[in-house]
């Protein structure tokens, strides 16, 4: 090792030393904690985190409990802000003076491993300048003493099977919600040593609520005999925590409740949309400054042994206060004939003044029904809609905003069915065009305002007598 080096790793060690002392005198649950300790298991936690001179930052209360914990599989968090991204990486790290010892840390895709902020940022953050050595290709810091972690992903399921053969002492999840079970399971026949190797055998986790995995995950781990640690952004010290939940508030309901709350029975299966979040109005509103019809078309009509979707034409306008108003939904089953006359007429009775937008299915086919909309809606505002993401993401940002109470509906006989599928939004075997379309409908609203501000819109309203 360079001098150079090694007076650079003991003087952040000292810092380090510093600052614990400092909140161990300050923390009466850190106090305890290490009260309940033997002295193998103490001189253990001194040796292995705190004069750790490859682990820069001190671990609270919470992350103390998760490090010390000799549990095989233990699940840490379960809300944001709990330092669980920290706790998993010092985990990793705590026997890298062993020669043999391997860890690997997984993120279900490898943008979500290397992303700012992310576990090899933060690994970059605390190994850099040390005289552990990174492999840009394979993913891998490797250590004066032979020791080894590696970084790794299991976008597809089939992923698993490129960690067959291999062996570690140290196997971590990071958002264990986003995996399969199939995956997490694998896993287990990498977990393996040596018979007189003294360092233990590890599995652990770190998630929120929510993703594909949170049944799994909650039967497991949270109503499961598995070790569950909680910990959330209120326990975290190093958190500007009055900043943090701001921002946490900003949330949707659902998501809010999982992340800021930890909150693991509530999900998404209806409950994007609550009905008291929108107020029903008599009569459509003056001023707007905007309007925007969006389509969402059905693929097939019935034909008595299907129950296919709908195709839903939503017109939703926006005022200088920013309030949004769903005044009029168009529903129907028909044929393409019939829905290509219906969309002709419904542009004519709307006006020139409001937009028309519709998804963009992705491919050549999307392109050519976009290109015969525009040629048919000419002398209309025409947008083709390029979404990204499932249904229920291109509804969050439609919903929070609903949840302020800036979303108001005209009162008309399609209003009861528009709510009701909102309110059941999203749950399996219930229609959601009338959804797709809204959020539709909001998301290329707001880009438009964005784009352009003043726009006086009128006509619409005075033609609005069919509602």
């Amino acid at each position: 090792m360079r001098v150079w080096m090694k007076a650079w790793m003991m003087k952040r060690l000292k810092l380090k030393v510093a600052d614990w002392k400092k909140k161990l005198k300050e923390s009466e649950n850190i106090r305890s904690i290490l009260q309940g300790l033997s002295d193998r298991e103490l001189k253990l936690f001194y040796s292995t985190i705190i004069l750790n001179p490859y682990i820069p930052v001190n671990p609270f209360h919470k992350q103390i409990k998760f490090l010390l914990s000799d549990e095989r599989e233990v699940l840490y968090g379960g809300a944001a802000g709990g330092g669980k991204s920290v706790a998993l990486l010092m985990g990793a790290l705590q026997y890298v003076h062993y020669s043999d010892y391997a860890a690997l840390i997984l993120r279900r895709t490898y943008p979500e491993l290397s992303q700012e902020g992310g576990l090899i940022d933060m690994a970059h953050d605390w190994l850099g300048g040390t005289d552990a050595e990174w492999n840009e290709q394979k993913k891998r810091w490797t250590f004066p003493s032979g020791a080894a972690l590696q970084f790794g992903h299991m976008e597809h399921e089939k992923d698993r099977y490129r960690y067959q053969g291999s062996s570690y002492h140290y196997i971590a999840f990071d958002e264990l919600t986003e995996f399969l079970e199939s995956q997490y399971r694998f896993m287990f026949r990498s977990l393996r040593k040596e018979a007189d190797d003294p360092i233990p055998l590890r599995f652990r986790a770190t998630s929120n609520p929510g993703g594909v995995g949170h049944d799994w995950v909650k039967t497991r781990f949270i109503t499961g005999e598995k070790t569950f640690i909680p910990s959330t952004w209120r326990e975290n010290p190093y958190l500007n925590r009055d900043e943090y939940e701001e921002a946490l508030n900003m949330l949707d309901h659902v998501t809010r409740r999982q992340l800021k709350d930890g909150d693991w029975d509530v999900t998404l299966q209806g409950g994007v949309f609550k009905r008291e979040w929108f107020e029903v109005i008599d009569s459509p509103p003056h001023g707007l400054v905007m309007s925007i019809r969006y389509w969402d078309f059905a693929a097939t009509k019935p034909d008595g042994a299907n129950d296919p979707d709908y195709t839903v034409g939503l017109l939703l306008g926006v005022d200088k206060e920013d309030y949004y108003y769903v005044l009029d939904v168009r529903r129907f089953r028909e044929s393409p004939g019939k829905v290509k006359s219906k969309v002709l007429r419904t542009a004519e009775e709307d006006g020139r003044e409001v937009i028309i937008a519709k998804e963009e299915e992705p491919g050549s086919s999307g392109k050519i029904v976009t290109d015969y909309l525009r040629s048919l809606l000419q002398g209309y505002t025409f947008r083709a809609d390029r979404v990204t993401g499932d249904k229920v993401t291109r509804a969050l940002p439609v919903s929070s905003y609903a949840e302020s109470g800036r979303i108001k509906v005209l009162r008309a006989p399609w209003t009861r069915a528009f709510l009701d599928e909102l309110e059941a939004f999203p749950s399996e075997g219930v229609h959601d065009d009338q959804v797709d379309a809204f959020s539709g409908a909001f998301n290329t609203l707001a880009m438009e305002m964005r784009k352009k501000r003043k726009i006086y819109i009128s006509g619409p309203l005075r033609r609005m007598s069919h509602v």
